[in-house]
């Protein structure tokens, strides 16, 4: 690979630049700066703004202070709770049944990177740091110096624009975390890389904390005498909780349905992985047959969030050193500053990891956002944005062009007003489509309105294959917002299935998801919708067979197969 210098690959990014903008644009002091940061799987409840159990013990000072000093949004969603599909719908401000980005495989094509494009239109130089997870160059940006793929966390290379093929060109920061090395790169773009004629468009993006959680060893000893609280839903399943989508027939997919913390899941589990990654967490000579189930899972857990934990504190610590840099460069108060996280993180919950679920800690995002001259401090706010809107948001602080293919909408006058338009949608949609693939969720799509959730899991893939039960799922979120009792067939809840069915009807036709990029899929969801008794009888035989199919698998050793595509 040929690697520049990574202060000739600045030079020449600004020197190109400055050569390319247009005339007449108006100069930085005319208009905000944009910072748009973005960590990886950091749940809005690992940030103590949020006020969740971790905000005692693992305090997010740099963070709490975009709260305090502007917004907080306690009904920001992602759409797609996965990391390619949700940064696709930020840059695009489409769902990702238009911006194509479906799955882990998704891409955003060079001339399609819209905000990139619109920012440069408006006069911005634009830049992209960090993890980008969209496989094509980022070349509608000025200047760009991204993760491949998911990168690494110690010793990270860098991908940069240079005289050769995307991909080629690369710069590596031996000795360093990512963490430190993306906040590094940003301040030293920010120094010497930056037009200062112009206002800056950042995107400054984190690989951590995704798992696996390799934080900087100057963390080892963070937390390293806490035991972490626990979810009170790790322990507890409620026998109301879920649907034969979730646990099967008699409970029979309990093993199958989701990756765990403990050792409910025999084919995943950080029970199985994390002793091997990071044995100083866990009894010296750990063996899982000398420990009770319960001690078992509390080991688990506490690695898990410890290592979770550790790689958050680095990001707001690395934060503060960009704040400070803005501050006292005179540039903090001229700048929109937005957080957030590409999706939310099961942090244990319901014996969960990872994300993908529709449920309430992995569909939520966190979304800060400080912009005293406009925004006022202290704002809460419980109006329900998705991550489509967050693009929107940013091009009309800019004064910039919003185009006709962007289907989210601004929400910079909530922002600065404190009041919801009347005409504002009432409802997020939400669908994952990779059925059953590196954690075992079944593919499902639903609405969280600012009281209720309603799931369907048609369990299929995109060639109406693999399948898994469907089954329905309605949670109060006012009366029960751990989401642990489905009321779906409830007797006195028939009136509300009906009218969040019909409003699931309506958000498909809002969004334009009608079914035809996968048509066999469709048809499975159509099959089940009105889950009559035939319905749910055929259900009971989907979820025998599939148990069949992946107890024969794991027999196997098959523990990795594909499960997005065919029968």
């Amino acid at each position: 690979m040929n690697r520049l210098p990574f202060h000739l690959i600045l030079f020449q990014c600004f020197f190109g630049m400055l050569a390319s903008v247009p005339a007449g644009v108006l100069s930085g002091a005319d208009r905000p700066n944009i910072l748009f940061i973005m960590s990886d799987d950091h749940a809005a409840h690992a940030i103590s703004a949020y006020g969740g159990r971790l905000a005692s013990i693992a305090p997010t000072p740099n963070i709490d202070r975009l709260a305090n000093e502007g917004a907080l949004f306690a009904n920001a969603f992602c759409t797609n709770s996965i990391c390619s599909p949700s940064r696709a719908c930020v840059l695009t401000g489409q769902y990702n049944h238009v911006n194509g980005s479906f799955d882990l495989n998704g891409a955003v094509q060079p001339g399609d990177q819209m905000l990139a494009i619109e920012m440069k239109k408006a006069g911005y130089h634009t830049a992209m740091v960090g993890k980008w997870h969209l496989k094509a160059e980022p070349a509608d940006f000025d200047y760009y110096c991204v993760l491949p793929g998911q990168g690494q966390y110690h010793d990270p290379e860098f991908l940069v624009r240079g005289d050769q093929p995307w991909g080629k060109n690369t710069i590596q920061f031996p000795g360093k975390h990512s963490t430190d090395a993306i906040t590094d790169i940003t301040l030293d773009w920010l120094k010497t890389g930056w037009n200062q004629d112009q206002p800056f468009f950042l995107m400054h993006h984190y690989k951590a904390p995704h798992d696996y959680f390799d934080n900087a060893a100057r963390y080892e000893s963070y937390l390293a005498d806490v035991s972490i609280p626990e979810p009170e839903t790790l322990w507890k399943r409620d026998p109301r909780f879920g649907s034969i989508a979730t646990r099967g027939a008699d409970d029979e997919l309990l093993p199958h349905i989701g990756t765990s913390i403990g050792s409910r899941n025999p084919r995943r589990s950080y029970l199985a992985e994390l002793p091997k990654l990071y044995p100083k967490e866990f009894p010296p000579n750990f063996d899982p047959a000398d420990f009770t189930d319960e001690q078992n899972t509390r080991l688990a857990y506490n690695a898990y969030l410890k290592k979770f934990l550790r790689c958050v504190k680095g990001i707001d610590d690395n934060l503060g050193r960009l704040f400070d840099h803005l501050e006292t460069t005179g540039q903090l108060d001229n700048t929109v500053i937005v957080y957030t996280g590409d999706q939310g993180f099961m942090l244990g919950e319901h014996d969960y990891q990872d994300k993908r679920w529709m449920y309430e800690e992995s569909q939520r995002m966190p979304l800060l956002v400080r912009y005293p001259p406009s925004v006022p401090a202290g704002q809460r706010f419980n109006t329900i944005v998705e991550n489509v809107d967050y693009g929107p948001t940013m091009l009309t602080f800019a004064g910039a062009k919003i185009p006709a293919s962007v289907q989210g909408r601004s929400f910079q006058t909530l922002l600065e007003t404190g009041v919801e338009p009347k005409d504002w949608k009432q409802e997020a949609y939400y669908r994952y489509w990779m059925h059953m693939a590196h954690h075992d969720n079944p593919a499902h799509l639903g609405i969280r309105t600012k009281t209720h959730k309603l799931i369907y899991y048609y369990g299929c893939n995109y060639d109406g294959g693999y399948r898994t039960p469907p089954g329905w799922e309605l949670y109060d979120l006012i009366n029960d917002p751990s989401e642990t009792i489905n009321l779906y067939d409830d007797p006195a809840s028939q009136v509300l299935v009906a009218e969040l069915k019909e409003r699931l009807i309506k958000a498909r036709e809002r969004v334009g998801d009608d079914g035809s990029h996968f048509q066999k899929c469709e048809e499975v969801i159509q099959a089940f919708w009105n889950y009559d008794e035939s319905d749910r009888a055929e259900a009971i035989k989907i979820s025998h067979k599939y148990r069949q199919r992946r107890l024969q698998e794991l027999e196997a050793g098959k523990v990795n197969i594909r499960t997005v595509r065919g029968p």
